[in-house]
């Protein structure tokens, strides 16, 4: 029987007599382990973080020239092995907000430091999601101060970057492409699909990224970086794990969340799972009284029913659950090979598309009894590997194989009426990716890959008679559809000296698209059955980054990124806003993306560091919404109504320039301030040439942090605002949503400014204990972000307990 154990644990987690240099890291105050610590050389190329532990296995570093040690949050260390061997391999690190660089991993899918990618990049790690504690992924990236957040519903969070948003911005899951066919230009939700305990590190590439992420990476790309499997350093089997439950008040919110790591020498289990309820979300008291949701619609004994809103500060029906599943598991036989699998899995309630329902006929009654999305379902299996073989053609090589499920559905029913419609989209999105780097002599390195995506498309439509149960097929929003891409990828750097970069790279890609209208003939008589699009792509870019010294950095960067027209563009029917219809136009290509921008970055006697990045980006060939004709009728009936009918057309171009900024000064003592602001303005050309206001440029925005850090304690005072639009600086089709907006005296929507304070406080109560108190919008303002459908949290009181073991 022991032998039969012995065996099961050989296998399970291996073993090795031969025992690796560990290092620890630890603060320089608390003494507490430095999680996710970055360990990196230049000569030869090596990276490793920090486990849970604060540990680390340095062994391959001992013939470096020089190890660099980072975290955010704290000073940068420059040390030798043989430095780190006199220190007993115990390295503590002094608490600091003033650093230039970081590590970042979303400029080129490899480990890189910040100082040497010129685009601008901003990265958020599991200590401020502890501290801020954001409900969801998209909250997350707001607090950022540099990503500007949308809700349509309180189930959403849509980002908006440097005047792009949408199918013009890319978001990866640990690498993996999240875009789908059907991401529309229309706001989106399915960032709320990411846990955010599990996000070890999410950062914003700004600007396109298009030759290494490809179609929509145009505004920026988001990374999401999902925990891995910790393997232990020795013999001794690695058990570790977290719980966290979270209250806020102002949409009453119960969270539980709950990870295990169980990890040997050789293998790794990590399992997590979270819930998430909402309810109803409450609105502040001080701002425009257009905001309240004074009554709603509701079914009573077959009948809709008008209902007053006993607190109309009270936005009914918003609420909704979430349940999140994670399970990676990781293999590494050997010092060059880490094998990893991951299943992620998300799920949410239904939920009102709260927008839709304030929406009201000429009578006052609303236009619709019930408007909601269907749950709203992701889940991904993926494989990957890394090699580092060090060869003739590469010193790592990273394979990545993956499958997605997507679905998503809309259920609606006009006030008064039995006929319930409900469309029901699924896609199957599989990808390959194979990214190699390599060093080329030491002054040079080549990043290269290989890319293919396969997305299927699934759409069904059904109209259901609620007072009789009937049952009948009805046009889908989508045709069926297959979309596929093929690419390669390079991108090169060369040191010039030890203070200039450059940085120039190209990306060649084919589209293939095949969508099949059969399904919606009998509904609606376009003059094609299926249309084919086949077409290819080349864009490229060149960036210069020169550090003169440690503290200061001045990049610049000419870059291209492109948009191929998906299934949404194609093939899509739905009705945009009242009295219009938008139906297919197959004769579709890419748009482009022009842009080039300008950053300094310095610090000075390391307590004030000053950021500021000028861009200007020109799009051309812009897939927009524009009228249109079917069969030579500028109108058709939709929905029993009589529509203008539009198409999406490659028919405008548009521009958007801005500055984003950061000054961050130390104190001394723990005691710092920061300072984010954003200033982005773009137009877009019209049917009749006029120009419009960009309907993605937001208006200015940013975030005021004071913080404080000593011992145990990380305390918080910050204010978050925007500016405001008039009517006149509204985007045209801005201006047909009025009940979004608030009312200027001649009864024209606008979008008024806004502000919140708010107080966080983390502290660390024992090794294992954490405890989170927050109180956002202390004012209690009553505010709606731009173009946001639902009105945001008033006062809202969070607490949170976090256990570790």
């Amino acid at each position: 029987m022991k032998k039969l154990i012995f065996l099961v644990s050989l296998c399970l987690f291996g073993t090795s007599f031969i025992y690796g240099q560990i290092l620890t890291i630890t603060d320089a105050v608390t003494g507490e382990p430095i999680e996710r610590a970055t360990i990196t050389s230049r000569e030869p190329k090596l990276f490793t973080y920090t486990n849970a532990r604060g540990q680390a296995d340095i062994s391959d570093f001992q013939s470096t020239a020089s190890i660099e040690i980072r975290s955010i949050g704290y000073e940068t260390q420059y040390l030798t092995y043989d430095q780190l061997s006199k220190l007993n391999f115990k390295l503590r690190l002094r608490q600091t907000n003033i650093n230039l660089d970081q590590v970042t991993v979303s400029a080129s899918r490899y480990t890189e430091e910040s100082r040497n990618i010129p685009q601008r990049t901003v990265s958020l790690t599991q200590k401020d999601v502890m501290l801020l504690q954001p409900q969801t992924a998209a909250d997350l990236l707001g607090q950022t101060g540099e990503v500007f957040i949308q809700k349509s519903q309180q189930a959403g969070g849509s980002p908006m970057i440097r005047g792009f948003a949408t199918n013009r911005l890319m978001y990866t899951v640990d690498g993996v492409r999240f875009n789908t066919a059907i991401f529309r230009g229309g706001n989106i939700q399915n960032v709320i699909n990411i846990d955010p305990f599990v996000i070890e590190q999410a950062e914003v590439i700004f600007g396109p990224g298009s030759i290494i992420y490809g179609s929509d990476a145009i505004g920026g790309v988001m990374t999401f970086h999902i925990q891995n499997p910790e393997l232990s350093l020795n013999d001794q089997v690695l058990i570790s794990g977290k719980a966290i439950a979270r209250y806020s008040s102002a949409n009453r919110e119960n969270t539980a969340h709950f990870a295990l790591n169980a990890g040997g020498r050789k293998f790794a289990s990590l399992t997590a799972v979270s819930f998430f309820k909402f309810d109803d979300l409450r609105m502040g008291s001080h701002g425009p009284e257009e905001y309240l949701r004074r009554i709603y619609a509701t079914r009573i004994d077959s009948v809709d029913r008008i209902l007053y809103n006993a607190d109309p500060r009270v936005q009914i029906p918003s609420g909704y659950d979430q349940f999140n599943i994670l399970q990676k598991l990781r293999y590494k036989p050997s010092a060059h090979w880490d094998i990893k699998y991951g299943f992620h899995y998300s799920e949410t309630s239904p939920y009102a598309r709260y927008d839709r329902l304030h929406r009201y006929r000429s009578n006052g009654l609303p236009a619709s009894a019930e408007w909601n999305y269907g749950p709203q379902i992701w889940m991904m299996n993926h494989l990957s590997a890394i090699h580092k073989g060090q060869n003739a053609v590469y010193d790592q090589l990273t394979l990545s194989f993956a499958t997605q499920y997507f679905e998503e559905s809309r259920i609606d029913r006009s006030y008064g009426q039995n006929r319930r419609r409900t469309r029901i989209e699924r896609v199957m999105a599989h990808s390959f990716n194979a990214d190699l780097q390599k060093s080329i002599g030491r002054s040079s390195s080549l990043y290269y890959g290989l890319e293919y995506v396969w997305n299927q498309v699934t759409s069904t439509g059904t109209d259901t008679r609620i007072n009789t149960g009937m049952v009948e097929r009805a046009s889908s929003r989508y045709p069926n559809a297959d979309w596929s891409t093929y690419a390669a990828y390079a991108k090169y750097q060369w040191r010039i000296s030890e203070k200039l970069l450059l940085e120039a790279g190209s990306r060649y890609t084919s589209f293939n698209t095949t969508a099949d209208f059969r399904q919606n003939l009998d509904f609606f008589p376009f003059p094609f059955e299926e249309a084919k699009l086949n077409f290819t792509n080349l864009v490229g870019n060149v960036g210069l980054a020169y550090t003169p010294d440690r503290n200061t950095k001045i990049s610049a960067v000419v870059s291209t990124g492109f948009r191929a027209p998906n299934v949404d563009d194609i093939g899509k029917v739905f009705d945009s806003e009242p009295g219009s219809v938008t139906v297919p136009n197959p004769n579709l290509k890419s748009e482009y993306a022009y842009n080039g921008e300008l950053s300094v970055m310095k610090t000075i006697a390391d307590q004030l560091k000053v950021s500021v990045t000028g861009y200007y980006t020109l799009l051309q060939n812009a897939l927009v919404r524009r009228n249109f004709q079917l069969n030579g009728q500028d109108s058709i009936m939709y929905d029993g109504q009589l529509s203008r009918v539009q198409a999406i057309q490659n028919a405008a171009k548009a521009n958007v320039f801005g500055l984003q900024a950061l000054v961050e000064y130390d104190f001394g003592n723990g005691l710092s301030a920061s300072t984010q602001a954003n200033y982005q303005k773009g137009e877009e050309e019209m049917d009749d040439g006029t120009l419009s206001p960009a309907r993605h440029a937001a208006p200015w925005f940013g975030i005021t942090r004071l913080t404080y850090r000593m011992n145990r304690l990380n305390f918080q005072v910050y204010a978050m605002y925007s500016g405001g639009f008039t009517f006149d600086m509204l985007n045209v089709e801005e201006r047909g949503k009025p009940e979004i907006y608030a009312l200027d005296p001649l009864g024209r929507p606008y979008s008024p400014g806004w502000y919140t304070l708010n107080a966080k406080a983390y502290y660390q109560l024992t090794g294992q204990v954490g405890l989170t108190f927050g109180l956002e919008n202390i004012t209690d303002q009553r505010y709606r972000p731009y173009s946001s459908g639902i009105v945001a949290p008033g006062r809202n009181f969070v607490m949170a307990i976090r256990a570790t073991f």
